[in-house]
């Protein structure tokens, strides 16, 4: 099978004129061609990262790749709650609506430390950054309906473990482990929020990309394992604008309308963890994340009817 064949089931001629899409990590990689897509199909771009140099230059590329003016860009480190939180105020400032988020970004190499949200550096880039960011996004979402969440994960997953009490710890993971960590509590928080949105008018999946072409362990300290595992990304990954139409497909298909809650690959569901069955782990990670992030009781729309 050829590598189109292989994503055949991924195309799709649906168009966005007059919809909004945000995605996060978008200033390079799978990210820039996820927004790419995006803006080629006549959507309000919004690109979020923390370099604002790379942020306006990635705008500018959009708008000339696309011929779609309609890009904005804003700044957010998931390293920081508080940038988060600022992010989400620009969007209920400036965006009357959001009909889809792609929370595409993930990192590895990291340091093992903790942040000044006394939060683990990986744990806090790949997973609660995402977590607060979307939790505080929902309102909007459910006032865009139908919209859609679409959560990136990795294969690394399935060597995940989620320790409710130990997850946030310095010391106690390897850095993969950490990530693989994150990237199991991705999934898992898909399927505890799609529960808790029943009825809402909003999915939320869940996926795995599969290995692209990019320079993903660029963080590593170990000059010898970050040239050999970036080497063995370009020459045996998927073409990133490939790769980019999973996510696409999950955030504007008709086909998954009635998928929220799952996790696919390569544009069909498929098998997570058994830890996804777990409705104790899945609700005790929401509520201990809810913790961690710190939810104000002005932003809870679990427990504020102002949002329902």
């Amino acid at each position: 099978m050829s590598l189109r064949d292989e994503f055949t089931n991924c195309e799709s001629d649906v168009r966005l004129d007059g919809k909004v899409a945000l995605v996060t990590g978008a200033t390079s990689g799978t990210g820039y061609e996820i927004a790419k897509n995006f803006a080629n199909r006549g959507a309000r771009v919004i690109i979020a990262s923390r370099n604002t140099e790379k942020l306006e230059k990635t705008k500018a590329n959009l708008i000339e790749s696309t011929g779609n003016p309609n890009v904005v860009h804003r700044q957010m480190d998931f390293e920081s709650l508080k940038s988060v939180r600022a992010f989400v105020t620009e969007m209920y400032t400036y965006e009357p609506r959001l009909d889809i988020l792609v929370n595409n970004i993930g990192a590895i190499g990291l340091e093992d430390r903790l942040t000044e949200d006394n939060l683990n550096l990986m744990m806090q880039v790949n997973y609660f950054g995402t977590f607060l960011l979307t939790f505080l996004l929902f309102p909007l979402m459910k006032l865009s309906a139908p919209s859609r969440i679409v959560n990136v994960s990795s294969l690394a997953l399935i060597l995940g473990h989620i320790e409710i009490d130990q997850m946030n710890e310095v010391g106690r993971y390897s850095n993969f482990g950490i990530y693989s960590n994150a990237k199991l509590a991705d999934v898992l928080f898909t399927v505890e929020m799609n529960k808790r949105i029943q009825g809402s008018g909003v999915s939320v999946f869940s996926m795995d990309p599969g290995l692209g072409k990019s320079e993903f362990f660029r963080h590593y300290d170990d000059g010898f394992w970050k040239s050999a595992l970036n080497t063995a990304l370009l020459i045996f990954g998927r073409r990133l604008h490939r790769v980019a139409t999973m996510s696409v497909f999950l955030a504007i298909d008709p086909r998954v309308a009635d998928s929220s809650g799952k996790h696919f690959r390569d544009c069909a569901e498929f098998y997570s963890t058994w830890f996804a069955n777990d409705t104790n782990l899945t609700c005790s990670l929401w509520e201990r994340s809810k913790q961690l992030v710190r939810i104000h009781p002005q932003e809870d729309w679990e427990t504020n009817f102002l949002y329902y």
